[in-house]
């Protein structure tokens, strides 16, 4: 159900500021010269104030990223600034490290939506009954869930 409440949700649903990134390395010399880097500035990562959570993912054959959660925008790039994301950064942007890489910063709309355990203002587990409007519908235009689900058989 609709809510701006995510207090009872896990660390990853109450962040509003994600970061997206990833780097393509060189080759697997690279990968096992990123390791000892990677170690500590995860352990940094994890002490940051507003640290939320995060994932690492992988793409072949070189390639790594990673996704944060952040309690807001100024710790990520609190974050950002810390020894340890500086020196990476300073690693990989030497000649022969990577080949590229992206970074994108995300931040959260206040509505969302929670069910059951996860919902602050009750533990109630319902389905929403409208769609949330896409940008060119107006509230009167949005499906209902039943309908869609009619179509659908």
């Amino acid at each position: 159900m609709r809510t701006t409440d995510f207090s009872h949700a896990p660390a990853i649903g109450q962040a509003t500021a994600q970061f997206v990134g990833a780097t393509c390395f060189a080759g697997p010399l690279r990968l096992l010269g990123l390791y000892r880097r990677w170690r500590p500035l995860v352990k940094r990562l994890k002490q940051t104030p507003g640290y939320r959570g995060h994932r690492v993912w992988y793409r072949f054959p070189f390639t790594l990223g990673t996704i944060a959660f952040f309690a807001d925008r100024d710790a990520l790039l609190k974050f950002a600034r810390s020894p340890e994301h500086a020196s990476i950064m300073r690693w990989v942007m030497q000649p022969g490290n990577a080949r590229g890489g992206f970074i994108r910063f995300y931040e959260v709309l206040p509505h969302g939506y929670s069910s059951g355990i996860w919902r602050a203002e009750d533990h109630e587990m319902k389905a929403i009954e409208h769609f949330t409007p896409l940008s060119s519908e107006t509230p009167d235009q949005v499906p209902s869930v039943t309908e869609c689900v009619t179509r659908e058989r």
